[in-house]
């Protein structure tokens, strides 16, 4: 009889590092995630998963041909147990709350022990930009401590294993205070661990997003950090990547239509499972642009594909400058690498798309949610609930879902060849 790993999310976001481990063969106990919308996305994939297990995608498929704007997903979800829809907790973890997220776990869990524990806390304390932003560096912001949240749920649930993400301004956050203090937390909850600064695009996402990757396991057992192997990542962001989505010009496309494929599946788009079961996608929508902001895209455009030179705002015309800042943040109007990879999708692109513009002058406009999605090698068939910036931010979190598989095939190995 084999038996499936478990895990609990915590901080899940829209479930990028969780997609990875359900593709791995792991089950989800709990999701626990303060955003609602991130929680309707999160309890939108669970009914997916549950859909695709019993034979039943049909139902997924017509929810997604179905589905108006300013919906959410209670449609599909009442197509799944209450139990699975359930298992997302929709609660910002406190010290007033975490005894309430515990009653609910234990209830979800039953007598089951609980594997893994995976997820990272909000990252902008730890950021080098948030840092900059912040008059006070962020010292005295809460979000620094919520690792502390994450070694209680250690202490109570003894996970065999752990993952621990986050973003490489963590290893300078305070001159080092704050992962020092992590590690002696995790050393007295009784763990060994290990941490890399792993780069997704070694890893076969068309992205260079460097993160954190802290790997925990209990002292007793003979484990180790998942070994990745670097790979060979000859793809392109235009040609392998986007090349089969229909044109968008700016303000065009709709939150929730179906958009139909206009070319084949790259072998990138396949070996990676991006176009997978359906034969369409959503969300390929782009936002509006003012007139200003269109004519900086064009000259960044220019730039980039003639010169491979980033705009740099400082150097535009008066009339084009809306900013009063003009020391710092030069590079806020930056085209995608067509002929690479992206540079590192974060939360900020909910805010504007001045930073991920469309690298082609045939379509001057920022990327949409489904182009967005796809750098952070989501699947087509993945559907974020919500308004078009709540879609934004919830990608712009996330783990990238291939990298996120990888770590957990690793994993897997281990308790595989290792523990059974």
């Amino acid at each position: 009889m084999t038996y499936s790993l478990n895990f609990i999310d915590l901080f899940a976001g829209a479930g990028g590092l969780s997609e990875g481990f359900i593709r791995a063969g792991f089950t989800p106990i709990a999701h626990i995630e303060m955003n609602k919308y991130a929680c309707d996305t999160l309890r939108s994939r669970m009914a997916y998963h549950y859909l695709a297990q019993h034979n039943r995608l049909d139902e997924y498929i017509k929810y997604l041909k179905e589905k108006k704007e300013g919906e959410n997903g209670q449609k599909l979800w009442d197509t799944a147990p209450k139990e699975i829809i359930n298992s997302v907790i929709n609660k910002e973890i406190s010290d007033e709350s975490l005894p309430e997220i515990f009653i609910k776990v234990d209830e979800l869990k039953g007598n089951k022990p609980v594997d893994f524990i995976i997820g990272g806390p909000p990252c902008q304390a730890y950021s080098l930009v948030g840092r900059a932003r912040d008059p006070e560096s962020m010292k005295k912001d809460p979000r620094n401590f919520l690792y502390k949240y994450y070694l209680q749920f250690l202490k109570r649930y003894e996970p065999k294993m752990f993952v621990f993400e986050n973003v490489p301004g963590i290893l300078s956050a305070k001159n080092g205070i704050h992962l020092e203090n992590i590690k002696k937390g995790i050393d007295k909850a009784g763990y060994e661990i290990e941490l890399k600064k792993l780069k997704a695009s070694d890893y076969g996402v068309l992205q260079n997003r460097e993160r954190v990757i802290i790997v925990g396991w209990k002292k007793e057992l003979n484990l180790k950090y998942p070994e990745l192997k670097k790979e060979e990542n000859p793809y392109k962001i235009l040609s392998d990547l986007f090349s089969d989505l229909p044109e968008r010009q700016q303000g065009e496309g709709s939150l929730t239509g179906i958009v139909h494929y206009e070319a084949p599946a790259t072998k990138y788009l396949e070996q990676s499972k991006i176009r997978n079961d359906l034969d369409f996608t959503t969300q390929h929508i782009a936002r509006p642009h003012n007139p200003i902001d269109l004519e900086i895209y064009r000259r960044a455009i220019i730039l980039w594909l003639e010169k491979k030179v980033r705009l740099n705002y400082a150097n535009l015309p008066p009339e084009l400058q809306k900013h009063n800042n003009k020391q710092s943040f030069l590079n806020r109007f930056q085209v995608v690498n067509h002929d690479g990879y992206s540079h590192t999708v974060v939360a900020h692109i909910a805010m504007d798309g001045h930073y991920y513009i469309y690298p082609s002058l045939k379509q001057i406009r920022s990327i949409t949610i489904r182009e967005a999605a796809r750098i952070q090698s989501f699947p087509d068939d993945y559907y974020f609930e919500g308004s078009r910036s709540a879609a934004f931010k919830q990608i712009g979190n996330a783990v990238p879902v291939v990298l996120a598989e990888k770590i957990a095939n690793k994993i897997k190995e281990q308790f595989t060849y290792g523990l059974q």
